[in-house]
């Protein structure tokens, strides 16, 4: 049993009592609080500690108390990787016997024997200080036992002087330790990161033609004017024949079409293959560096099942449940049906060296330049054998991110997160109304995920056409890559399909009709329009404003209008300030007076200020909280405003 007087306990940010680690960027402060106290009266003193995994020492700063029992301190995250930090707590004996010295003497006490029980605090820091401070301190153990100098020595027992070195170097006595903790630093782009999707099939500028990975080359430049720093492209690898797919999910494929590329494997090769038509590895890795050139990565998707003729099939059979007709049982997401793809058994008996192979995949392609990958349906294998995978990537380079394709349940989701997604996928794609965007920005930036669940926001992908989109309304499309872009520091979108607004469903279902997933596709890429304009300028936008590379520093301004969704962002340490404006009726014109939020501008009521909005390039001079606006969804139908003070 410990002789420690001090209790340590709800520890924040904490993930399940430190089963999992917290995720941060680089750049980024970790703010720590604990409740610390001990019995009775004594003043009681913790400091934090922390060190990055490469170093042995820790380092601490002090703990300062805020208030009822809480203390708190924080250190910066400096490198990409892992840090530990911990508190310590303990009974301060030094500053205890100078604050009970300050009542007695502030009650009229006398205090000569206190003061020579000060001495052995004194001989404490005597041998701690640095050598400028000892031969003051030896003059106080003196001081402190001359009754003659009885005030002199009062004056200096209540002194700062004495404070700050007690503070400096407290005696550690009984110490308390919280158990180490974790968290993980990312890279910023897994915070903030901005991306386009395509499928390299279809990137040809020729009527009938497949396209290559030198054809996605040619791209790079539109897809940089039009401001994303990742290109993410369905998977690259040999597309199975046995079962492959027809136009429109059709059971039957007809001679030359090119089959879903999620059905991974034929007998060209596997997950570590490419497919023949899309160009070499030599193609590939040139189209990796050359969009680096456009300060864009490649983002690759990893789709662990395989085609009925990937070369796993017959190489390791045990990989898979075989049925007592001989048959493996396709995969399956009711109502969708995927005949042309084997999910992996993950509970057979070779589940280790199952493992080891899928790992090997990412490491294969990380080898080759690839450090952002899409996980498709994560949900559906083991979340340990995702934190076994990760875990592995990440000791190879603590900058590759992972992205969660996983639609599905709230748990579910954030449990993928726990185990080290660095993304994921959200209902952005579902929340619609006010109310809805409201509570659901609400819970990503201040609900219990916010220390580990990073939203990716998507108005479509090839998978899903919502229901909204299908309308075909110019401002809706406008609005849901507005919110996307600006409510969130991380969006995405189903690029060409998007741009130019394909709407068409198949009826009753949010799926896209003449789906890119099982045809190739021709797009007029040298196209502009009001879509691609707005893109364009809200991604600069992104670029150069801080206030937009953070998701939890969203605030939600009062607008007494229903069809009118208003936000503030801000960066203190740039001064940067943004205020959006969105009317979210696609049919008419909509108005109202937005609350303004003057006091975190740092502006005083009255005083005059310029809101400049980057998209339409207009300004406003306002003086005042309450500010009105004016929406038409068919000219543009949002304001991203930023506020530039006197």
């Amino acid at each position: 049993m410990s002789q420690s007087r001090v209790i340590l306990e709800n520890l924040s940010p904490e993930l399940n009592a430190g089963r999992y680690f917290i995720k941060r960027v680089v750049g980024d402060t970790l703010s720590v609080a604990i409740d610390l106290y001990g019995d009775g009266h004594d003043v009681v003193n913790g400091r934090l500690l922390y060190r990055h995994e490469k170093q042995r020492k820790w380092r601490s700063v002090a703990m300062t108390h805020r208030g009822n029992d809480r203390w708190g301190g924080a250190f910066a995250l400096e490198s990409p990787g892992t840090y530990e930090y911990k508190v310590e707590g303990w009974v301060d004996y030094g500053l205890n016997w100078q604050h009970e010295i300050e009542r007695k003497i502030e009650g009229g006490q006398t205090v000569a024997v206190e003061l020579l029980d000060g001495v052995q605090y004194l001989d404490y820091l005597q041998k701690k200080v640095a050598k400028g401070h000892k031969k003051q301190i030896k003059e106080w153990v003196a001081l402190f036992a001359d009754e003659s100098r009885y005030a002199e020595a009062t004056a200096v027992a209540v002194s700062e002087e004495l404070h700050a070195l007690f503070q400096a170097h407290p005696e550690r006595r009984f110490v308390v330790e919280y158990p180490a903790r974790k968290v993980f630093v990312d890279r910023k782009k897994a915070e903030f990161s901005t991306w386009y999707e395509l499928f390299p099939r279809s990137a040809s500028s020729v009527e009938g033609q497949h396209g290559s990975f030198k054809d996605v080359e040619k791209l790079l430049p539109r897809i940089a004017e039009f401001g994303f720093d990742t290109l993410y492209m369905p998977p690259i690898h040999p597309i199975g024949r046995v079962h492959r797919k027809g136009k429109n999910n059709s059971v039957t494929a007809e001679p030359g079409e090119p089959g879903s590329c999620w059905g991974v494997g034929a007998k060209e090769g596997g997950h570590t293959a490419l497919l023949p038509e899309l160009g070499t590895l030599k193609d590939f890795k040139r189209l990796i560096k050359k969009a680096l050139e456009h300060d864009i990565e490649i983002a690759m998707d990893i789709a662990f099942q395989c085609a009925p003729d990937h070369p796993w099939v017959k190489a390791h059979p045990e990989w898979f449940r075989w049925r007592p007709d001989g048959s493996v049982q396709y995969a399956e997401n009711p109502p969708k049906k995927y005949q042309d793809i084997l999910p992996i058994y993950f509970e057979t008996p070779d589940w280790k060296n199952l493992w080891q192979a899928l790992t090997d995949v990412v490491l294969y392609w990380m080898e080759q330049g690839v450090r952002v990958f899409r996980i498709d349906n994560p949900h559906t294998k083991p979340y340990r054998f995702w934190e076994h995978l990760i875990a592995e990537c990440k000791k190879k380079d603590p900058g590759v991110i992972f992205l969660s394709e996983a639609f599905t349940r709230p748990a579910v989701m954030h449990q993928l997160a726990k185990v080290g997604f660095s993304q994921s996928y959200s209902y952005y794609t579902w929340r619609n109304t006010k109310a809805e965007l409201i509570a659901y920005l609400t819970e990503l930036t201040q609900g219990p995920g916010r220390d580990y669940f990073r939203a990716n926001f998507w108005p479509n992908t090839p998978d899903i056409l919502p229901w909204a989109l299908q309308s075909g309304q110019e401002p809706v499309f406008l609005t849901r890559l507005f919110m996307a872009g600006t409510l969130n520091s991380n969006y995405g979108l189903y690029g060409p399909v998007y741009e130019f607004m394909v709407h068409e469903a198949v009826p009753g279902k949010e799926e896209y009709w003449d789906s890119e997933k099982y045809e190739i596709r021709q797009w007029d890429w040298e196209k502009r329009n009001k879509i691609t304009h707005v893109m364009t300028r809200m991604n600069q936008a992104r670029k150069d404003n801080p206030a937009l590379q953070a998701m939890h520093n969203l605030q939600f301004c009062t607008v007494e209008n229903e069809n009118i969704l208003a936000w503030y962002k801000s960066d203190s340490a740039a001064d940067n300030h943004l205020l959006m404006v969105v009317n979210i009726d696609p049919y008419y014109t909509q108005s109202g007076w937005v609350q303004t939020p003057l006091s975190a501008i740092g502006i005083a009521p009255g005083q005059e200020f310029t809101v400049h909005d980057l998209i339409s390039g207009n300004s406003y001079l306002w003086n005042q909280e309450w500010n009105y606006v004016e929406l038409n969804p068919f000219a543009l139908p949002f304001h991203l405003f930023r506020i530039e003070k006197p």
